[in-house]
C-alpha cells in the first residue's frame, strides 16, 4: 500500500462507520511528494494502523482547471485518483464524499457514519 508517509497531522473529526474508527485529519506534514489537505483514514475496530486512506491533494497548477483539490483512495490492492474539485476544499464537503468512498469500498453500503464528539 502507498500509505501517505504522515509527519504530523491535526484530527479535526472523528467517525464511526460500521466496524470502523475514521479520522479526519488536517494541517498534515508528510514525508511524500504529495500536498495533502486533508486526509480520512479508516481504522477497523481492533487494528492499530489504518487499511484505507481517502485523501484530498492539492492540485498542481498545470491541473488547477479540473479543480483545485483531487480525490485519492488508498489501500492495499487499490490506489486510484477519482476525480478533481473545488469544493473538496472544504473540509465537511471532503469529509461526506469521502466517507461515502470508503463505504463503498469497505463493502459497508448498509452503514451511515456517524460523528463522534
Amino acid at each position: 500500500m502507498q500509505a501517505p508517509a504522515i509527519t504530523t497531522a491535526i484530527p479535526r473529526q472523528r467517525y464511526q462507520l460500521g466496524g470502523y474508527q475514521v479520522v479526519a485529519l488536517a494541517e498534515i506534514e508528510s514525508g511524500d511528494a504529495r500536498r495533502y489537505q486533508y486526509i480520512l483514514a479508516f481504522v477497523r475496530d481492533g487494528d492499530t494502523k489504518p487499511g484505507l486512506y481517502v485523501t484530498c491533494e492539492k492540485n498542481p497548477r498545470a491541473k488547477r482547471q479540473e479543480g483545485s483539490h483531487c480525490l485519492r483512495i488508498v489501500s492495499e490492492p487499490l490506489t486510484e485518483e477519482l476525480g478533481s474539485s473545488d469544493r473538496w476544499a472544504d473540509l465537511e464537503a471532503f469529509a461526506q464524499e469521502g466517507l461515502r468512498l470508503g463505504a463503498q469500498v469497505l463493502g459497508l453500503g448498509d452503514e451511515s457514519p456517524y460523528r463522534l464528539g
